[in-house]
């Protein structure tokens, strides 16, 4: 999970900027949302491994577009791994 908080009046551009940006590999799923405060958030779905390779993410986008640094999330889905691995 990716978010970023666009500098005020600025959500459009940034949202635009997160959908246009291409990751190295193509996730099983992935969408984009926004939220008042201009902030845009993006999920992603990916095919997990054993051999510990971590999922392609998006970039950090320019500083003069942002408020803070943007803040990166990772979860695995308790359906999928079962709730004994809590």
């Amino acid at each position: 999970m990716w978010e970023a908080r666009a500098v005020q009046g600025r959500g459009a551009e940034l949202l635009e900027w997160a959908r246009a940006q291409r990751l190295a590999r193509d996730p099983l799923r992935r969408e984009t949302f926004r939220a008042a405060g201009d902030r845009v958030l993006v999920i992603t779905w990916w095919e997990t491994d054993d051999g510990g390779a971590q999922p392609p993410e998006l970039p950090e986008p320019d500083a003069d577009l942002i408020t803070r640094p943007v803040h990166r999330w990772r979860f695995e889905s308790v359906d999928a791994a079962g709730p004994e691995n809590f």
